[in-house]
């Protein structure tokens, strides 16, 4: 009787030893699936069209964004620290739509400058210190010349020299 117990336990403990083998591998399957998932969804790039498709799609975005590059003169201004012991010097290209505009920066120049000038000379070093305050001055250097030549006018800033002294 004791080794029928024995044998019983045994045949239980084999079944479970199976079981638990079972479950494990459908787990580390399951995990492994949406790992996978996971990474299509939101790591990877998203698959990329055909060539045949992409190539003329990509030429017409481009040929629309690109425009010609004209250089703006170097901004000089002191900063509105408090003590007024900071310096910014900053070159710009600006990225325009078409000779038309390239015209009006010349013939604006004054403004230009002057709009710029004053926009520089208002902000802090803290304002000008970290990339995102960058990217925002950059934006709002589009925008004000912007006004000034029309909307639409200016593509893109370019900071091509800064140095903050």
């Amino acid at each position: 009787m004791a080794d029928e117990e024995l044998q019983d336990q045994s045949a239980g403990a084999k079944k479970g030893g199976k079981l638990k083998w079972i479950i494990l591998i459908v787990l580390l399957l399951g995990l492994a699936g949406g790992g996978y998932f996971a990474y299509t969804k939101f790591f990877a790039a998203p698959a990329e069209e055909s060539q045949a498709e992409a190539e003329p799609a990509d030429q017409q975005m481009a040929e629309e964004a690109e425009g010609t590059l004209v250089p703006l003169p170097l901004f000089l201004v002191n900063l509105a620290d408090p003590l007024g012991r900071r310096y910014l010097k900053l070159g710009l290209e600006v990225e325009v739509r078409d000779e038309k505009v390239t015209e009006a920066l010349n013939k604006n120049e004054a403004k230009i400058k002057d709009t710029m000038l004053l926009l520089l000379s208002s902000k802090t070093f803290d304002q000008l210190s970290t990339l995102k305050d960058k990217v925002e001055l950059k934006q709002e250097i589009v925008r004000r010349l912007n006004q000034i030549l029309g909307n639409g006018a200016i593509l893109r800033v370019y900071i091509t020299e800064m140095v903050i002294q």
